[in-house]
């Protein structure tokens, strides 16, 4: 090929050779590519949306677990975007029995400028030596030969066509990532088990209002009038709230934006308030990937399930995740290895941190799909909230004899919904054992898998759910 040949196939598709692309700079992104910025490897971030809106992402902007996170972007680096710290309990609106509940959370919690938070994120990867593109459109995943292992992509940055080449991808791309609808996964045990109805669909409005809320110190929950739905007032101060709503997709749609006017238009606090930002998305309300490894990728965050089922919560375990994928694909840098072997024990970080629990969760958000919603609001509206919270955060089956016999007395008309959660809290317990001794290799994840779906059939009979997964 001619000089003059070669510098017109450069200009039609620009290629670029880092060691690490990392596709999102989403909380998981960010943290992945820092850690291995910080090795002195070559990485970049691969982001669809300009500089102007990294970073703006729908989120209910609760945070928990602050002071834990990772420090390859440091915890000053974030301070700025925490605007309440204040907030240490959940009220539970609960209309159908003219009651609220309060419940105590343990540990750190706070309520954060999710944009703020993003912006200081891409920053501090940034700062750690990550390169960022932004207005890049992933569109395609490049594999190689019979091992299928991923060794880059290929997509569109500012409407020219651009390719990069690396050892490792990691898909930090977010719910459905579209990068796992172009990979081939037979050559591993990448999680392809994903289904839309995984996922809840939410939507969130900034509201200012003039007068400070009389509740700025809690989390408010409120349910739908559907079950798998629940509506959020999250006091990012006195006067900013972040007010939002989501539903399950196994259930018929919700009318999202009416719904949360509707809502907001019963409260007095919010009469004559001010929206300031508008904002959907989706998450996952399910478990965590059984695998997020394939030879020369990882997906993390959003993207491999890391999202408590049970909220929505995502941020701190998708700090970690990127974490872990970050120094599993150092690694392979390191080694020159970039099998599903050397990946693998970020599976295992993933389930030893957070994702055991997250699975066990899942639990609930099943029962959720099978409970009527009136008959278990007036269940917890009987329920003593410190003592329900101690049974919530106790991990253990022994709900307290205390609580038994506290909501025997007040329950009457709901003991067989007290049965019913007590079974299924036996249920989530036996597959929180089962996910702590996740495989070490994933010669041993199939024969796992099996016994993890004879739970699963058991946690189905036991609520009266149709099967999820």
């Amino acid at each position: 090929m001619s000089t003059q040949d070669q510098s017109a196939a450069d200009t039609a598709t620009r290629t670029h050779s880092p060691d690490v692309v990392v596709v999102g700079a989403g909380t998981a992104g960010c943290y992945a590519a820092a850690t291995v910025a910080r090795e002195g490897y070559d990485v970049v971030i691969l982001e669809r949306k300009s500089e102007e809106e990294a970073g703006h992402i729908a989120c209910g902007d609760a945070l928990k677990g602050a002071s834990d996170f990772p420090e390859s972007i440091p915890k000053s680096k974030l301070e700025p975007a925490i605007t309440n710290t204040e907030v240490d309990h959940g009220r539970f609106e609960i209309p159908q029995e003219d009651t609220v509940l309060e419940i105590p959370v343990p540990g750190e919690l706070a309520v954060i400028d999710r944009w703020e938070y993003g912006k200081r994120i891409i920053e501090g990867a940034r700062e750690a030596g990550a390169e960022l593109h932004y207005d890049t459109v992933v569109q395609t995943v490049v594999q190689e030969g019979e091992t299928g292992r991923v060794t880059g992509v290929e997509g569109i940055h500012a409407g020219e066509p651009v390719s990069y080449e690396a050892d490792v991808v990691i898909d930090a791309a977010g719910s459905l990532s579209v990068l796992q609808d172009e990979v081939d996964f037979s050559a591993s045990t990448f999680d392809t088990n994903v289904d839309y109805t995984h996922f809840c669909s939410a939507y969130r409005e900034i509201v200012r209002v003039d007068e400070p809320v009389e509740w700025s110190d809690a989390l408010v929950f409120k349910p739908t009038e559907r079950a798998a739905g629940y509506l959020w007032y999250f006091p990012r101060t006195e006067t900013e709230i972040n007010a939002g709503l989501g539903f399950q997709m196994t259930e018929e749609p919700m009318k999202l934006v009416d719904d949360l006017k509707r809502d907001l238009e019963t409260r007095e606090e919010f009469d004559g308030a001010d929206v300031e930002d508008k904002l959907g998305a989706a998450l996952p309300t399910r478990r965590p990937y059984d695998s997020a490894v394939h030879p020369g990728y990882m997906a993390v965050g959003d993207a491999a399930g890391h999202v408590n089922p049970t909220t929505g919560g995502g941020i701190a375990g998708a700090a970690y995740a990127g974490k872990y994928a970050a120094e599993q694909a150092i690694e392979g840098l390191e080694t020159g290895d970039f099998s599903e072997e050397t990946f693998w024990e970020y599976n295992e970080l993933v389930m030893d941190h957070f994702g055991a629990r997250y699975a066990a969760l899942d639990v609930y958000n099943i029962l959720s799909t099978a409970v009527d919603v009136d008959d278990l609001m007036g269940l917890l509206a009987a329920m003593p909230g410190d003592k329900l919270a101690e049974a919530l955060y106790s991990g253990s089956t022994d709900i307290g004899m205390k609580l038994k016999l506290e909501a025997l007395l007040k329950s009457r008309g709901h003991w067989g919904t007290i049965w019913n959660l007590y079974q299924t809290k036996r249920r989530a317990d036996d597959l929180l054992a089962h996910y702590e001794d996740y495989p070490s290799s994933p010669d041993e994840l199939e024969a796992w898998q099996e016994r993890r779906d004879e739970l699963m059939d058991a946690v189905y009979e036991t609520t009266g759910a149709d099967p999820k997964y």
